[in-house]
């Protein structure tokens, strides 16, 4: 992914992002994001690009996939509703908003059940 043309919707900056996050491609996400982006969620609640980047390539290790059901765009907002399936847990169904501002991920906030993954770890 990396060299690609630089996102200009929002849809297109939480594809990439999404893209890039099962690439496993920290370039990428770290381009996507704002040097002060936050991120909260059932695992993790982290503050700045290269933590959320750090965070991702962490959650990486056990990734399978992403299975996209639906995304939902309103002006800065995206939420895609998605089905988080791991190495280590059963899918887990999973809502994923973020907010961008000026083509740049300003805050992720992420909304799923990780008792699997946690029993695991």
């Amino acid at each position: 992914m990396t060299g690609s043309p630089e996102p200009r919707t929002t849809r297109e900056v939480a594809e990439t992002y999404f893209a890039a996050w099962q690439a496993r491609d920290a370039d990428t996400l770290r381009s996507l994001f704002a040097d002060d982006v936050t991120f909260d969620g059932p695992l993790a609640s982290l503050r700045g690009a290269d933590a959320c980047v750090a965070g991702l390539v962490g959650m990486g290790a056990i990734l399978e996939g992403l299975d996209v059901r639906l995304r939902l765009v309103d002006g800065p907002d995206v939420v895609t509703w998605f089905d988080l399936r791991t190495t280590v847990a059963e899918p887990a169904p999973t809502a994923n908003w973020t907010h961008v501002e000026d083509g740049l991920v300003t805050a992720v906030r992420v909304a799923f059940d990780p008792r699997g993954v946690l029993a695991a770890g």
